[in-house]
């Protein structure tokens, strides 16, 4: 939708070999090293994983359950004055041991369940659904914390430069300001004053190379490495010629808004497998059998049966009505929440438009600031040479300067953001809608391998080829 990987080539330097061209890292550069590095995406990746073993899960409850039970038994009996209730008719041993073995294979299907299993697989796949989309929103979140890192950084490289140029300007100050008095033009407070900014000034500046180090800090942590040299920051994405605009497209395709659809589709499917859940089942059982025996009672024999069984649950407890009625209130709190989130993607879209719009309206006053607080520093700085300005009226004026020329820096850096928090709200900020230009996670790959209940042993390749290519074999 966007491209973003724009590169820019630095020009080949030559000490005694000619080195290779330079290749300053782009916001796309950021945004791909996050993609791939992010542990967050991973953990929501691996439970989108288990999502989509509900739905085999599910399945498998279609299917007949076919179980093997072997058993083995060794018994001794003992009689304590066997021979003194011995008679002619019968006689008591003084023990008895005895051996048994037994093979036995069952089979178990469902015939009828009355509509739970058809429930459970539909929420299962309404589950899958709300994940994926949930999925969406936490790639989002990483990408904008990149353009949040990017920028900063940038950000605070560019005050760090702003902070030692006016260090440099002000001990030229002070420079000036010791020569004035050394043959009397000014006194002594006017040194201290240059004095005193420019401690101030270093104080700056120590708190801006902070800043910077925080921020490359913020940064290592979003893509997985620290920052080299960084390109200027891309032209802005195309957005929506309004808000209303914007909004209508948040409203249909914002991860949170799909994500609580699934969800509120899961509940009424709940709701009907709690309903389900106080009917009959209906089940088709056979068993066979071999079976060995050493007593006197006992001998070898085969066994087959097979059978229908039907199931009601009478009385539980109350259990079943209380499941039933817990559903029927999650139906309404994810009704509710469905409205809530419509509220605040309305909120959050409504929010980022207006801070686009500000940091606009900063950055033209910003730009008029600096042209007035230039002119008043040159003008008071050469009237101060001819001793019609005092000392502290030229680092006032100065400090005016450096003041509009950061707060110019942060508007850009804000409605650099803007943009991209824009996208976000709107549900467009993902590698794909960015064009970055890298392969992207499959969410239905995984889901594909395993959504028909395979049995590893038979079917295990074709799940090996899924995590080979997530990299989770």
């Amino acid at each position: 939708m966007f491209g973003l990987r724009q590169f820019l080539t630095a020009t080949a330097v030559t000490v005694v070999l000619t080195a290779p061209a330079a290749q300053a890292e782009t916001l796309g550069d950021a945004m791909i090293a996050a993609y791939r590095n992010s542990h967050l995406l991973d953990q929501n990746r691996a439970l989108l994983r288990a999502a989509d073993e509900d739905v085999a899960t599910a399945i498998s409850a279609l299917r007949p359950v076919v179980e093997f039970t072997a058993s083995a038994q060794r018994s001794h009996q003992y009689f304590e004055n066997a021979g003194a209730r011995s008679g002619l008719l019968s006689v008591v041993p003084e023990d008895a041991t005895s051996t048994s073995a037994a093979l036995e294979l069952s089979f178990q299907l469902m015939l009828y369940d009355f509509g739970r299993s058809k429930a459970g697989i539909a929420a299962a796949k309404e589950a899958v659904l709300a994940t994926r989309a949930g999925l969406v929103g936490v790639e989002q979140q990483v990408l904008l914390g990149t353009v949040s890192a990017y920028v900063n950084v940038k950000l605070a490289r560019e005050i760090v430069d702003l902070r030692q140029n006016n260090t440099r300007v002000i001990t030229q100050e002070l420079r000036a300001s010791q020569d004035r008095f050394d043959v009397g033009e000014v006194t002594r407070t006017d040194v201290a004053l240059a004095e005193s900014r420019l401690a101030a000034a270093r104080a700056q500046l120590a708190a801006a190379e902070g800043d910077q180090l925080v921020a490359r800090e913020a940064y290592k942590a979003a893509t997985g490495a620290y920052p080299g040299q960084l390109s200027a920051l891309p032209g802005a994405p195309r957005l929506p010629a309004s808000l209303d605009a914007a909004m209508a497209i948040a409203r249909r395709s914002h991860p949170d808004m799909i994500r609580a659809q699934h969800l509120v589709k899961t509940s009424d499917l709940n709701l009907e497998l709690a309903k389900a859940n106080m009917k009959p089942t209906i089940s088709l059982g056979a068993t066979a059998g071999m079976y060995e025996g050493t007593s006197s009672i006992t001998s070898d024999y085969n066994a087959a049966s097979v059978g229908v069984t039907a199931r009601q649950t009478l009385y539980a407890g109350g259990r079943l009505s209380a499941l039933y009625r817990k559903a029927l209130a999650q139906v309404e709190a994810q009704r509710a929440a469905l409205h809530q989130t419509r509220v605040v993607i309305d909120q959050n879209i409504g929010n980022a438009w207006a801070r686009l719009d500000v940091s606009a309206a900063q950055i033209a006053a910003n730009i008029r600031q600096i042209e007035a607080a230039q002119i008043a520093f040159d003008g008071l700085r050469e009237e101060a040479k001819l001793g019609a300005r005092t000392t502290l009226e030229v680092l006032d004026a100065e400090q005016e300067l450096l003041d509009a020329r950061a707060a110019r820096v942060q508007s850009e850096a804000e409605r650099q953001f803007a943009v991209y928090n824009v996208l976000a709200a709107m549900g467009q900020l993902t590698a794909q809608s960015l064009n970055l230009g890298i392969p992207t996670y499959d969410v239905t790959g995984y889901y594909n391998a395993v959504k028909d209940a395979p049995a590893t042993s038979f079917q295990g390749k074709a799940l090996d080829r899924v995590l080979q290519s997530i990299g989770r074999k």
